[in-house]
């Protein structure tokens, strides 16, 4: 039987791509690929430091911040290793249990970031229409519930996936078109039926790329109407700016998975290279941007950054 069609369920290794058609030019392009690495790493933890060192900012609103930092730190991080590997050592190679591993983290870490907007959409929602029950009704055991159900969530969403993948033999044609492993991209190198993988995807893609923006859209379409209905003029462009750090990172999430996914589904016969592009800005955009869009519009978090940065200068002096 000759390579291209044996199979296999034995454990064995993916190879992945880097950038199809560079790759001579890897190592120059891992710099600004490093640059955002960096950026992401930096400006995430930075946040999640000056929320946990200003005590005034122990509010919903910045707990639900630092849910998503922690998602954006962890999307970061998983993907970086096999990134950066390939492009300063040209070494594509990874284990079938680590693809799985990578796989499960970067699509679980996904959906969280997807499930932590729509939180924090619900905590915008209740500021602006409820502000007398704020307090009340986002406690600290109401947000650590939440946390733990946006956990389970996208866990049991994302598992049943993997297991449906798994049990599939895949073909001897392992070469990943991608610098990660993403369901996308591995299910193509299945050799069997692949029917029920997709409805299951399809289900997954209904429950929460158009769920969670749909709700999304619903609470600002109830936050509009609060605020048109009773506010004056000052007062509603208070409410709005407050909400246009979360619109802002909605977009810079949505727009690009949304993209990823048609691109996926629709245009399966475009260039390698936009494949590869756009799936490095739906991973990267968010973690990136993210830390730099409430940096800039909180005021309150761009007074603890000041904050933490004098209290260095003075240690380190």
């Amino acid at each position: 039987m000759s390579e291209e069609t044996n199979t296999t369920q034995d454990p064995f290794y993916f190879i992945l791509t880097g950038i199809p058609g560079f790759e001579a030019s890897h190592v120059w392009i891992s710099i600004p690929f490093c640059c955002l690495y960096v950026t992401s790493i930096l400006g995430n933890t930075t946040v999640l430091a000056v929320l946990r060192k200003e005590p005034s900012l122990h509010q919903p609103m910045y707990l639900f911040l630092s849910m998503l930092a922690l998602t954006d730190l962890g999307l970061t991080l998983t993907t970086l290793p096999t990134v950066m590997q390939l492009l300063w050592f040209n070494t594509g190679q990874i284990s079938f249990e680590a693809c799985f591993a990578q796989l499960f983290f970067i699509h679980t870490f996904s959906f969280m970031e997807s499930s932590v907007l729509l939180a924090m959409s619900f905590d915008r929602y209740v500021a602006i229409c409820r502000p007398l029950h704020y307090a009340s009704i986002l406690t600290n055991e109401v947000i650590g519930k939440i946390g733990l159900a946006i956990v389970c969530r996208c866990v049991l969403a994302v598992l049943p996936s993997l297991f449906l993948l798994k049990r599939l033999p895949f073909c001897r044609s392992h070469l990943l078109s991608h610098s990660y492993c993403l369901h996308q991209d591995m299910i193509r190198l299945v050799c069997e039926d692949t029917q029920v993988n997709s409805w299951y995807g399809l289900a997954l893609v209904l429950l929460i790329i158009v769920m969670d923006p749909l709700l999304i859209v619903l609470s600002y379409a109830m936050i509009l109407r609060s605020v048109l209905g009773v506010a004056s003029m000052a007062e509603r462009r208070r409410a709005l700016n407050n909400c246009l750090s979360h619109i802002l990172a909605v977009l810079v999430l949505y727009v690009p998975m949304v993209g990823v996914s048609m691109t996926h589904r629709f245009a399966k016969h475009v260039s390698p290279l936009v494949h590869v592009i756009m799936a490095s800005v739906y991973l990267l955009a968010p973690p990136v941007m993210n830390p730099i869009i409430y940096s800039v519009k909180t005021k309150q978090i761009r007074q603890g950054i000041t904050s933490l940065l004098s209290r260095r200068n003075m240690h380190l002096r």
